[in-house]
């Protein structure tokens, strides 16, 4: 049998006690299923119902794997037989219930709902999201690690194009090299619309293909049924390729965004990428913990009107309404850097900044990196270079 908990002792402690001080006032209990949470607990995903008192040691009421064992691993077949352990082993059932009600689906609500019969039912997700939004420094170090593969990766980014190449081919290419380093392939999202392969490769006039999904960058893909991405054309010389591929290599993720081109590009494209580096250095400078993330997303919107490139900013036919978001477990955790955001930075989150411009006949410029909020600023944890790269005249590597 192996032990259900693969964190150590004093890490799955404290991100319960995280969660349990975003609990305090707003229920007696959670009820957790969704993969992403069950994981951020015990260091694993499992099959079941994770019972997270507000107060005192969870119970993990597993359906499966059946080879599990550990303080208060409990086996179940159904949600049913939760309430009756409970109060067979003197644990009162909750007053109020908290429940994913952001995640999971409405059959699964209703069933829970009649498991805690006469309870108040509450929606946890966000307790959650902003007690996972703080990093520990384990996890910190996991998207650390993450960003050194990724980082890697991109490197050898040169060394897989050939001219005549289409942008599918490319991607593939990239995906073959991530995943033989180690790429897990998984790019947990949250939100039922949100879907997504192992990354984007956008090339010229792809990248201001429309996509119905609420990312930065949308291309129109290579079939309706996924309308993101690749979409097949050959890549042509004076375009840019945009690459923003998958950086899970442990189970936290980096997100990296990093310009290449075939040939030389209009100044106009340079202008833009430029000014998307220079946003970078302002966010490194004043990402700090209690800077408001609409603060910071309108610093940026200052810098392109400056330079009169608010038409290209975030898109061209269709605009992106956010430049920066929370990444780890998942892709879009919290904070959200946007106009409207409330969040306020705290020490240990990790964003993801990605200012974009898409120039008209070239495609998309501008670079993604991860960071972590500290005291003194960001520090960034995905190091390939920022300018934009050639693909044609620097051999094999940058």
């Amino acid at each position: 049998m192996e032990n259900l908990i693969l964190l150590p002792a004093d890490e799955a402690r404290l991100r319960l006690e995280k969660v349990q001080k975003q609990l305090a006032g707003l229920c007696d209990a959670v009820i957790v299923t969704d993969n992403a949470n069950t994981y951020y607990f015990t260091g694993r995903v499992f099959s079941g119902w994770a019972y997270i008192p507000a107060q005192g040691d969870p119970v993990w009421f597993v359906r499966r794997p059946v080879d599990l064992d550990g303080e208060r691993v409990v086996y179940v077949r159904k949600p049913e037989e939760i309430a009756s352990w409970l109060e067979a082993n003197g644990m009162p059932l909750p007053g109020c219930i908290g429940m994913e009600l952001d995640i999971i689906s409405y059959a699964q609500a209703t069933r829970l709902r009649k498991v805690f019969a006469g309870a108040e039912i509450c929606d946890c997700t966000n307790a959650i999201r902003q007690a996972r939004s703080v990093k520990t420094e384990m996890e910190i170090e996991m998207v650390r690690r993450s960003g050194v593969k990724h980082t890697e990766v991109y490197r050898r980014i040169p060394s897989l194009f050939s001219l005549g190449m289409t942008d599918f081919e490319l991607e593939v290419a990239i995906e073959n090299l991530s995943r033989l380093e180690g790429c897990l392939g998984q790019f947990r999202i949250s939100g039922q619309s949100m879907e997504f392969f192992m990354g984007n490769v956008l090339a010229g006039e792809n990248a201001d293909e429309p996509s119905p999904y609420d990312f930065a960058m949308g291309g129109k893909g290579m079939d309706p049924s996924l309308p993101v991405g690749a979409s097949g054309a050959e890549i042509h010389r004076g375009e840019t390729v945009m690459v923003d591929v998958n950086g899970n290599y442990t189970g936290y993720m980096t997100d990296m965004t990093r310009v290449f081109a075939v040939d030389t590009v209009p100044e106009l494209a340079h202008m833009a990428h430029q000014c998307s580096i220079d946003i970078h250095r302002m966010f490194q400078r004043e990402a700090v913990p209690g800077a408001e993330a609409a603060a910071l997303y309108e610093k940026a919107l200052a810098m392109v009107r400056e330079r009169g490139l608010e038409k290209y900013y975030m898109g061209h036919r269709q605009h992106a309404g956010f430049i920066g978001h929370g990444v780890g477990i998942e892709i879009n955790e919290w904070p959200v850097i946007a106009p409207r955001s409330r969040q306020i930075l705290e020490e240990g989150n990790v964003i993801a900044l990605e200012p974009k411009f898409v120039i008209p006949k070239t495609g998309a410029v501008g670079v993604e990196n991860t960071y972590v909020i500290r005291r003194d600023g960001a520090e960034r944890l995905t190091d390939a270079p920022e300018e934009i790269i050639s693909l044609t005249e620097r051999g094999d590597t940058y």
